[in-house]
């Protein structure tokens, strides 16, 4: 609770206290922790009586639809208009799961300048001094993590209930690979029963969020691990990627490769796994890792443009496939 400290929390209330219109934003590319942080803090301050709206860069994927007031959230791609006008017309902005405005997209230049107080929550290391309040807490295995820590310092847990329990569950659980990453700790799991007290059923969002396979998305993730898996044993590592024909081959939708580069580190004398897919004229890269001794943020941020955490990060090349697999693995030796 140290993140969410007294003179903080005073500021937030301060903030609130005259704040009228609210604004939650989220990184571009959402993901489980990313929706579930925005949704659970939505239902959290509507039953505050907040005027809340929910505005992210793009689409939520298809598996988490089933979450309440998921269609809630306006994007920038469909709502355009709507998106920069409540950015504009909004007191306060709640930046969640993102490190700097850069992350948002096409949504970085109207947060930059909008008047609204900016307040961060996020457990991604590096936060820019682009916000007005800050609480950045990099050993937190996900922000809806965080977002029950400060519910609670706010003296509101007592509100937690299904909606936005599930919400928060399914950010904590996909974001920490089913509470199996080193980020996980004993407070992770008494955030849970706080959780499941209020009414969440952890079984139930499992299910929500891992057994909505369509036959298309296993068929390509079924290919790609038969036909485009390559495991570097001298390096320990395994590359996975996937190109647009490929994509488009398997009736690709947003989705439908979460998770895909958890595969490789899951076998056995495998401590590194890269996965890459083409689209949006880069190729977009992942990077998973075993190990506190073992981090591959230094390899996406020194040659990717990117990073992330130690044991999950992500990044970019800009050409082809090939090159991009070809300086991979002449790279792979430094990192040994």
């Amino acid at each position: 609770m140290q993140t969410f400290n007294e003179q903080a929390i005073a500021q937030v209330k301060k903030v609130l206290s005259t704040s009228k219109k609210i604004v939650i934003v989220a990184h571009r590319s959402p993901d489980g922790d990313s929706i579930g942080s925005s949704i659970g803090l939505y239902h959290y301050l509507q039953k505050k009586g907040f005027e809340v709206n929910v505005c992210h860069p793009d689409p939520a994927p298809y598996f988490l639809e089933w979450m309440t007031g998921i269609d809630e959230i306006k994007n920038a791609e469909e709502h355009t208009d709507r998106v920069k006008s409540q950015i504009q017309k909004a007191d306060l902005i709640f930046c969640l799961d993102f490190n700097t405005m850069s992350r948002t997209g096409q949504l970085a230049d109207d947060l930059i300048n909008a008047n609204a107080t900016k307040i961060v929550i996020d457990h991604h290391l590096d936060p820019s001094d682009e916000f007005d309040i800050v609480f950045s807490e990099t050993t937190s295995c996900s922000t809806a993590q965080l977002i029950v820590d400060f519910i609670d310092a706010l003296g509101d847990i007592e509100l937690l209930d299904k909606n936005i329990g599930e919400a928060l569950y399914t950010g904590i659980m996909t974001d920490s690979g089913s509470f199996r990453f080193p980020s996980v700790t004993a407070h992770t799991h008494e955030v849970i029963a706080t959780l499941m007290k209020g009414g969440v059923q952890p079984y139930k969002v499992h299910e929500a969020v891992f057994d909505t396979n369509t036959f298309d998305k296993l068929r390509l993730r079924s290919y790609a691990i038969n036909e485009k898996m390559e495991i570097i044993d001298e390096h320990k590592t395994a590359i996975t990627w996937l190109n647009k024909a490929e994509l488009e081959r398997f009736n690709y939708v947003k989705g439908d490769t979460e998770g895909l580069v958890n595969v490789g580190l899951s076998i056995i004398g495998v401590r590194k796994s890269i996965f890459l897919m083409e689209g949006d004229g880069i190729i977009k890269i992942s990077f998973r890792s075993k190990g506190e001794d073992n981090p591959v943020n230094v390899m996406a941020n020194t040659y990717f443009h990117g990073g992330g955490h130690a044991n999950a990060s992500g990044g970019k090349w800009e050409g082809s496939m090939d090159e991009a697999i070809a300086k991979i693995k002449s790279v792979l030796p430094e990192f040994d």
